[in-house]
């Protein structure tokens, strides 16, 4: 089954130094046939004005992935992490039995944009930890990059949770295929461009729910296209 979250439908929130777009229920945003896929528990399309951000809160027990797509953010935590975040490099933090941090946009001209996903972990109580590594394009591009998962493998980030994020490049014409394991779970997220999905149109935001399908086949419909896929039990 190829359900479509189309990126229009997504729940928003604009506080002037923030532009935000909720493809699940989050904050003042509520909708009961969306909050969250699997162990998926959000996505959030956020740009932040130069000089803004969050100021310094506090999350327990969830896995944090923050995928920069322009522009730098920087973080700053409880337990002794700084850094900026630029595009390629993926963030994970495991908020554990609880962790503060602060992100802003360090620029005074330009825009940050970025994706913040929570995935819901299989522990609890951990203690909370950091990790932040970089992918570099030609190692996404025509095909699936793990980025992501509960062992590290392949050199990707570990999150506590049996599940395993891709990201991947096209260019127009460009095709994907993916066999799905028996019992697996599939959110395609559009980054960037558009394509096709088992025949289905998707566009840049959109979000595509795949449940009890064999196979994946993605072809890209313009250049630049990027895709995260999330693989979930």
């Amino acid at each position: 089954m190829i359900t479509i979250r189309p990126s229009e439908e997504r729940g928003k929130a604009n506080l002037g130094w923030l532009d935000s777009k909720h493809t699940f229920s989050f904050g003042s945003y509520y909708d009961p046939n969306y909050m969250g896929f699997a162990s998926l528990r959000v996505i959030n399309e956020d740009k932040i004005a130069p000089t803004q951000g969050f100021n310094t809160h506090s999350h327990q027990n969830m896995e944090i992935i923050t995928y920069v797509l322009e522009g730098e953010l920087e973080h700053k935590d409880s337990i002794g992490n700084g850094s900026i975040i630029r595009p390629g490099d993926v963030q994970r933090m495991s908020a554990g039995r609880g962790i503060a941090h602060s992100e802003f946009n360090p620029s005074s001209q330009e825009t940050v944009h970025l994706l913040q996903i929570w995935i819901q972990p299989n522990q609890i109580g951990v203690d909370p930890s950091y990790e932040q590594k970089y992918f570099a394009d030609d190692e996404k591009q025509g095909k699936l990059r793990l980025i992501a998962s509960e062992d590290g493998r392949e050199g990707s980030v570990k999150i506590h949770q049996d599940a395993d994020l891709y990201v991947m490049l096209l260019g127009k014409n460009e095709e994907i295929k993916h066999n799905i394991p028996e019992n697996r779970s599939l959110w395609l997220q559009i980054v960037r461009g558009s394509g096709k999905i088992n025949g289905h149109i998707v566009n840049v935001g959109d979000g595509v729910a795949i449940t009890q399908e064999k196979k994946l086949d993605f072809i890209a419909t313009e250049d630049n296209t990027e895709i995260l896929l999330f693989d979930l039990a």
